[in-house]
């Protein structure tokens, strides 16, 4: 979970969240069809951020997490696997990563100029994982202002098996980032905020970014997916 340098609105964003204090009980995981397309993104052997399948070779995470933490250089994205489904010490399918792309306008150097809601980038993997292994999750349009969504992510405190934030509120919307009241934890950057309905399949609509306080209210921050994930999907294919 990156840390933000600015504020993206004074009015909203206090700063970030530093401790690791405990998120609010996550529901069980297993409640979500599909889940094993969530993952976790092993970084160089040191760093883990949180990915989801969106194709059969094709895994959208936070841009930040393909930078190292400490001084900021980008990773060689052949340093990451996906382990797709990862539940205690097995995972449904495992990958190796062989290109990234991020978005055109992510700077990770946060500053007035980097645009908000460009956190976003695509992995391609060695080998597509099939579809009796692990399906990809579906694509979906914005959510709007008080919307439910839920968040799966592997964290710190939630390394070898996902926790799930279940009905979390669109708080707010500025650009193309989300505030949400999804409380998350080191670890989430890259995570699916999902749209769940009953009787169908989750999909996709942001990504987790950051968290942040709200005031006095801890918060995250997620990227919405516009047009431009086609072209990344299409520059990392």
């Amino acid at each position: 979970m990156r840390k933000i340098a600015a504020a993206v609105s004074a009015a909203v964003l206090a700063g970030c969240l530093f401790s690791t204090q405990a998120s609010a009980q996550s529901a069980r995981v297993s409640a979500v069809p599909g889940w094993e397309a969530v993952g976790r993104l092993n970084i160089s052997g040191t760093n883990m951020c949180t990915g989801s399948l969106i194709a059969p070779n094709l895994v959208l995470t936070a841009a930040h997490c393909l930078y190292n933490p400490k001084n900021g250089r980008a990773v060689n994205p052949r340093s990451i696997k996906f382990q797709a489904g990862l539940n205690g010490r097995r995972a449904k399918a495992e990958r190796r990563v062989v290109k990234a792309v991020i978005h055109p306008d992510y700077q990770h150097k946060w500053s007035a100029k980097t645009k908000p809601g460009s956190d976003i980038a695509v992995l391609r993997l060695d080998k597509p994982i099939q579809a009796n292994e692990v399906r990809p999750f579906a694509l979906a349009a914005a959510p709007l202002p008080g919307d439910s969504v839920d968040v799966l992510s592997y964290t710190v405190r939630a390394a070898t098996r996902p926790a799930r934030e279940r009905d979390c509120r669109i708080l707010s919307m500025r650009s193309e980032t989300l505030i949400t009241s999804c409380q998350v934890e080191f670890g989430a950057s890259g995570s699916p905020v999902l749209r769940i309905r009953p009787g169908q399949a989750p999909k996709i609509v942001s990504v987790i970014s950051a968290k942040a306080h709200m005031g006095q209210k801890p918060v995250s921050l997620a990227t919405t997916l516009d047009g431009s994930l086609w072209a990344l999907m299409r520059r990392a294919g």
